[in-house]
């Protein structure tokens, strides 16, 4: 069998997988990267699933409310499978990754124009024991 599903957030009422066209046109953002997040799921006879990478440009000085989870827990596996790693989430001021700063993973900030917020969701936890 295959791996568990990848770029998906499961148990989730309010979290949407808005389209790049959609969110640039309702907010002041531009989306600078949106990929799976290579290796961040657990390993198992069944690999958890890969979380997402999205940077977003920020256009306008706003406020930002972030409220993510695994930031601190990782994923959990089962049967033998290895947990998924945990989420992160980042400010670029400036876009500049020399100063970037880690934001928790519930929080209300002021960013500015030019800033990016760099968000990188968890992967899945594996189920069942990684062959050898």
């Amino acid at each position: 069998m295959g791996a568990g599903m990848s770029g998906v957030h499961t148990a989730m009422t309010n979290t949407r997988n808005t389209p790049i066209e959609a969110l640039e046109r309702s907010f002041p953002l531009r989306v600078l990267r949106y990929r799976l997040r290579r290796g961040s799921g657990g390993a198992g006879r069944h690999a958890g699933g890969e979380g997402i990478e999205r940077d977003l440009e920020v256009l306008e000085d706003v406020t930002v409310s972030l409220i993510t989870e695994r930031r601190v827990s990782r994923p959990w596996g089962l049967g033998g499978g290895e947990p998924g790693a945990v989420g992160e989430n980042w400010l670029l001021p400036g876009g500049d990754e020399a100063t970037a700063v880690r934001l928790g993973d519930k929080c209300t900030i002021q960013v500015r124009a030019d800033d990016v917020l760099r968000m990188l969701t968890p992967g899945g936890g594996g189920w069942g024991a990684p062959r050898v």
